[in-house]
């Protein structure tokens, strides 16, 4: 009886690690509140940024700056779901790409950080609720940063 009992508690073991969160083992289905429109103005500049919604294990995100009238800066992004974990993929002007590996999250932040980088080291995405969110890029210690606090755009 007690092999049957050690059988089943290993079992039901297995299964609890398995459904159990790990950072680097999120789904990119979690970021599904990216998906939409996203825009800011702050010091004569307007941004805005996009993401697709989940599909293929893919988000691909573009991002724009216009100032008077003129594109004046562009990014192509992505995140992709690969077998190791999420990777958030950057590529400024169209430069080749620069990945950075999900290194936390809770749900509402989800910190992505390439340690070969001194800036940024860390980009972070912070849901501030259905309709902001804070995008930072950071240094290894934080205390050198750029916050872009967004709002859903329609």
């Amino acid at each position: 009886m007690t092999t049957i009992l050690k059988i089943a508690a290993m079992a039901a073991l297995a299964v609890l690690l398995q459904s159990a969160p790990r950072d680097g083992n999120e789904k990119i289905g979690n970021l599904s509140w990216l998906a939409g429109p996203w825009a800011l103005d702050a010091k004569g500049n307007h941004i805005e940024e996009y993401w697709t919604t989940p599909a293929g294990d893919t988000m691909l995100g573009l991002s724009r700056t216009t100032a008077n009238g003129k594109t004046v800066e562009f990014e192509f992004l992505r995140i992709e779901q690969r077998p190791d974990g999420l990777v958030y993929i950057a590529q400024p002007e169209g430069r080749l790409p620069t990945e950075f590996r999900l290194a936390h999250s809770d749900g509402d932040e989800w910190v992505f950080a390439n340690p070969k980088l001194d800036f940024p080291r860390r980009i972070r995405y912070r849901r501030m609720g259905p309709n902001s969110l804070i995008a930072r890029i950071e240094d290894e210690s934080g205390a050198k940063h750029v916050d872009f606090n967004y709002s859903r755009s329609k």
